[in-house]
Parts: structure tokens; sequence; C-alpha cells
């Protein structure tokens, strides 16, 4: 981030309000697992297609995923693999937070018995 102007921080924050949802990181999941169509993310995700279009649309937008129409279906994949990377050093980190609170209240509950 150093020395960007402030239009390209309000692209990065764009990104990340983009990756800020449950939904669209689910779908982005899904399609680390192989491309997918609208009906087939929305019955994996438990949504309707409009709610997963609209998603879809926004990835879109952002570069995240690519799109390409194949007969009467429209098919979604991963455009950016670079987003799994940052997911994870997120997750990862999450993960690391939650075992060290996990630890200390399992330590509190020991002492309390």
């Amino acid at each position: 981030m150093k020395n960007l102007p402030p239009e390209a921080l309000q692209q990065v924050a764009t990104y990340f309000q983009t990756l800020a949802e449950p939904t669209r990181l689910r779908i982005l999941n899904f399609l680390r697992q192989g491309e997918h169509n609208v009906g087939e993310l929305a019955q994996l995700c438990g949504c309707t297609a409009a709610n997963i279009s609209r998603h879809l649309s926004l990835l879109t937008q952002q570069g995240l995923a690519a799109r390409e129409s194949r007969g009467t279906s429209v098919y979604y994949r991963i455009a950016d693999p670079s987003v799994y990377a940052l997911c994870d050093l997120v997750c990862g980190n999450i993960a690391r937070q939650y075992e060290k609170t996990h630890e200390s209240r399992q330590a509190l509950l020991s002492r309390a018995d």
C-alpha cells in the first residue's frame, strides 16, 4: 500500500469489501474445486440463482472470477488464483487466534475445577 494514490487505495478497499461477504467466500471455495454454473453454485450454497448471480457479478467485476458462455449455460471459474493465498493467510491467522483463545479458556476452566 506504500505510495499508492488515494484512488488506488479505494480500489484496494473495494477488493476487500468484495471478500467481506461469507457467501462470496463460499463461492470462491467452490470455484477452487473447479468451474461451476450458477445453478450448481446456488445448490451448493443453498441460495437462489438470482442471489448467486449477484455475487458472481461482483466477483467478476473485481477480477476474481471469470465467466464463459457455453451454449445456454454460463460457467464461472477463478480468474485470480492469488486470492487463495490471501484467504489462506487470513484463515491461518484466524485459526491461530482461535486456538490461542481456546487454550486460554481451557486453562481457565481447569483452574476453576
